[in-house]
């Protein structure tokens, strides 16, 4: 063999173990997060008291999307309400205690354009189960306005992913 085809040999085999070092195919992908048992969405029934007013119970759908790197513990939630008084859609947080695995506490916070021309806010905090939750629900919708302060009940169950 002559050196000038030696060369040649030499520089093929490097280029070959090139290619599979980088050049090629893409590195491995890390593998994403498992889902949280509360992520999707849950419907149910949101029940409301409030001073001097009976009390009215409506349709609510909530849904959870994991926040990254949370280790599955807190959520952005939209609440979807169809609720007489609290015909609205609110963005909330939702945090999960002490662990992300069921039962665990559950508590959300957020806010919504009211109906009413102001921005309402509202807390729930109780238990969720694997597809069950069952929280209070309280908040103010306008402060302003009189009998704007409500508490209730929410109950869901989960209806899909």
């Amino acid at each position: 063999m002559t050196s000038r085809l030696y060369t040649h040999c030499v520089l093929l085999g490097a280029m070959a173990v090139g290619a599979g070092c980088g050049g090629g195919s893409p590195s491995p992908i890390a593998p994403s997060e498992p889902s949280s048992f509360l992520a999707g969405t849950w419907t149910g029934t949101v029940t409301i008291d409030r001073d001097g007013e009976p009390t009215t119970t409506g349709a609510i759908t909530w849904t959870f999307e994991v926040v990254p790197s949370t280790n599955r513990q807190s959520f952005t939630t939209t609440i979807r309400s169809q609720h007489a008084f609290l015909p609205v859609t609110a963005r909330a947080m939702t945090t999960l205690t002490p662990s992300n695995t069921p039962p665990a506490r559950i508590s959300t916070q957020g806010d919504y354009p009211s109906p009413r021309g102001c921005t309402g806010s509202l807390l729930s905090v109780g238990m969720a189960e694997a597809t069950r939750i069952e929280a209070d629900f309280s908040g103010v919708d306008c402060p302003t306005l009189a009998q704007s302060t409500f508490r209730g009940r929410v109950v869901l169950t989960k209806s899909g992913t």
